[in-house]
């Protein structure tokens, strides 16, 4: 179990993903996107994602990620932060996102 005071020191945010590309240097199939946070700014992460989306539907689709994770090496890249899914029944990731439109930035809680 954690504390409520755990859990707030976790930043959990939307953002919109402004681009996405395949990651031909990750050891799993993933893209590479670019999400922008609004006032916190762009931040780029690495998403094994591929199974459920290509990079043309992710463009301009608002995401939740957390943000205050220290930056991650992957392969040549380097993931800010951690977009968040749900595992499916085959254990592919399906994204987490609004059901409307909000703006960038905003803080889940």
């Amino acid at each position: 179990m954690i504390s409520w005071s755990d859990f707030e020191k976790i930043d959990i945010r939307v953002g919109t993903i402004e681009a996405a590309q395949h990651f031909a240097k990750a050891n799993k199939p993933a893209y590479q996107l670019r999400i922008n946070f609004g006032s916190i700014g762009t931040l780029q992460s690495s998403a094994q994602i591929t199974r459920h989306y290509t990079p043309a539907s992710l463009i301009g689709k608002q995401v939740i990620a957390v943000v205050n994770f220290p930056p991650k090496q992957i392969a040549n890249f380097m993931s800010e932060c951690l977009v968040l899914g749900v595992y499916d029944e085959q254990n592919e990731v399906v994204l987490l996102h609004p059901d409307h439109p909000i703006s960038n930035g905003l803080k889940i809680g």
